[in-house]
């Protein structure tokens, strides 16, 4: 039905959500090209990839099962592609650590859980019942694909920073929503154009934050206000430490005197300073009649 030049409409928003689907594909390349050229992955998480792939993986299953849905079988299929070279690379760079994480969610999620879908599809229906059922674990997967860039979200209203929210993804996911719930629409696929009305909502509203915090002034990290706050205190309590090191050059009933008064001392004014000088040489000559006596 996809291809059917009965549904002119449908064919051509389903070509359209094949563009940029595919554009949207190719976004993480200047990702993979900075691992490739800096021989490391850099923190650099390979979950995103993993389960694009899995995504990729349901929705040509399903489009095999409805067999008129050849528009959704170009683009997963080229998905599976490029999402596999990502995650080659990955595992190519990746410290020994991430590479086991990789390779364990890759097993558990594209081997084990596909495979699980794919055998109770097959044992517990058949027909359009298998349809429906496959449906429904597409529209659910796919539903929690969307709602994670909430913790995105999350971040940027907490921090008033827009850095790890890029306009022009918002803007590629809000518009691939549009144009595949549209082609679903038309085509009469609910499974297709459900997921995509929670992709537009939230695209719509990574958008607004965009427009509402692009220009703001960002939050300071806790982390750092605390340090700012210890750096004053610092600062405060540094002051003595100059008064103590004048005052060395006396006798230690001296300096023990003149660091417990320093404090105030630093507020007098000149005539009072030049009266405490007589203090200083007198106590300063009976220590020394002191010594000479001893």
């Amino acid at each position: 039905m996809g291809l059917s030049l009965q549904h002119p409409w449908a064919f051509a928003f389903g070509l359209l959500g094949n563009i940029i689907s595919f554009m949207t594909y190719l976004a993480p390349l200047p990702t993979f090209y900075r691992i490739y050229k800096n021989k490391s992955t850099e923190g650099f998480q390979s979950v995103p990839y993993v389960v694009a792939l899995f995504s990729a993986m349901l929705w040509i299953y399903y489009a095999l099962l409805k067999s008129d849905e050849c528009l959704l079988i170009t683009i997963n299929s080229a998905g599976c592609v490029i999402e596999t070279l990502y995650i080659m690379v990955y595992l190519a760079y990746a410290a020994k650590k991430a590479r086991l994480f990789t390779a364990k969610i890759l097993l558990l999620l594209n081997v084990g859980v596909f495979g699980l879908i794919l055998l109770l599809t097959l044992l517990l229906s058949a027909g359009e019942k298998r349809v429906v059922l496959l449906g429904w674990v597409c529209v659910g997967f796919s539903v929690c694909v969307f709602v994670a860039p909430l913790s995105i979200i999350r971040q940027v209203v907490r921090t008033r920073s827009v850095e790890f929210m890029p306009f022009s993804l918002s803007l590629s996911l809000t518009v691939s929503a549009v144009v595949w719930f549209l082609y679903g629409l038309l085509i009469r696929d609910k499974y297709v154009a459900l997921p995509n009305v929670l992709g537009f909502t939230f695209g719509v509203i990574q958008m607004g934050l965009y427009a509402l915090y692009r220009n703001a002034t960002p939050r300071l990290p806790a982390a750092k206000e605390v340090s700012d706050d210890e750096a004053s205190v610092t600062d405060v309590i540094k002051v003595p430490e100059h008064v103590v090191t004048i005052a060395k050059l006396g006798t230690p009933a001296v300096e023990l005197k003149h660091t417990e008064v320093s404090p105030m001392g630093s507020r007098l004014t000149g005539k009072s300073k030049q009266e405490e000088h007589p203090v200083v040489e007198e106590k300063s000559e009976v220590a020394d009649t002191a010594r000479n006596a001893v």
